[in-house]
């Protein structure tokens, strides 16, 4: 009886914690203002909030994979620190963006968090409407490819993915893969079955 006893308040325990947990992430994004100083990549990191507290495994290994963060960064940062996940993918793209690790913009974040994202970026040299801003924006999208999750892009971003969203309400490839349409054009090459009508070829 007593082990019953014991092993139910374990269990009501785990749920508590978990509780507590979802409670905590749904406060602190009420509470959440990454101020970029941009509406939109506002508006996009309160969305990668959403998408880290429900995926946390793949939000991981996307900022390891894809960011070069260490995985027991991106951990401690998500778990010890309880930083946004927002926060944690705009620190280590704009690592990306200046080549610094990004424990080093992590830990610029962590001393001037109070003056916001948009501060904090020009001060490592990403000025709003700079190369260096549209870069940072524009990543957002392979992210979100890799995620299978939708993205409305910005009238910037549409300027640099002209034709994304053309076919049949699908995101179209990112223009910068053209591995595949090299690969396509070696097997249209003419020496296959059909009627020699051109398909498959690529005229410049």
């Amino acid at each position: 009886m007593r082990r019953i006893r014991l092993m139910s308040s374990l269990t009501l325990a785990v749920a508590l914690a978990a509780g507590a947990g979802s409670v905590g992430a749904q406060n602190l994004s009420l509470n959440w203002n990454p101020r970029s100083g941009d509406v939109w990549v506002d508006t996009q990191l309160a969305d990668v909030n959403r998408y880290g507290y429900s995926y946390r495994d793949p939000f991981i290994d996307e900022m390891v994979r894809y960011h070069g963060a260490p995985r027991d960064l991106v951990t401690d940062l998500l778990v010890n620190r309880r930083w946004a996940p927002g926060d944690v993918y705009y620190a280590c793209a704009i690592a990306q963006v200046i080549n610094r690790p990004c424990r080093y913009v992590a830990d610029q974040w962590q001393a001037n968090r109070g003056l916001g994202w948009g501060v904090v970026a020009q001060r490592m040299g990403i000025r709003p409407g700079s190369p260096e801003f549209h870069r940072l924006k524009r990543g957002f999208v392979p992210t979100y490819d890799r995620w299978s999750r939708p993205i409305v892009l910005d009238a910037d971003l549409r300027r640099a993915y002209p034709d994304r969203g053309k076919r049949h309400g699908k995101p179209a490839k990112p223009h910068y893969r053209v591995d595949d349409r090299h690969r396509g054009h070696e097997r249209g090459n003419g020496h296959g079955k059909g009627n020699g009508n051109g398909k498959g070829r690529d005229h410049h």
